[in-house]
């Protein structure tokens, strides 16, 4: 399934992933971060700040998933837990 799905070309990601080894390795595979700058960074790598706001829906995507795995009548976390019926 997994080779279906198109390559990816940018990474979206919060502050905290602003590291020189991540972007490095992000880079050894052709992916450009669109990541904001540390604060504490000498010398701010530049962002596109109109695709960084796409992030927002993309969280909002994933906090409605989980609030919609939490009103499953029975949904078991671990393979040894199972439902009370």
């Amino acid at each position: 399934m997994l080779r279906v799905l198109p390559r990816a070309t940018t990474l979206l990601a919060e502050k905290r992933y602003d590291a020189a080894w991540y972007r490095t390795a992000l880079a050894e595979r052709k992916i450009d971060a669109c990541t904001p700058s540390r604060t504490n960074r000498k010398v701010p790598i530049p962002h596109d700040p109109v695709l960084y706001r796409k992030r927002h829906k993309i969280e909002n995507m994933f906090g409605r998933l989980k609030d919609w795995r939490l009103s499953l009548p029975c949904f078991p976390s671990r393979k040894a837990s199972s439902c009370i019926q």
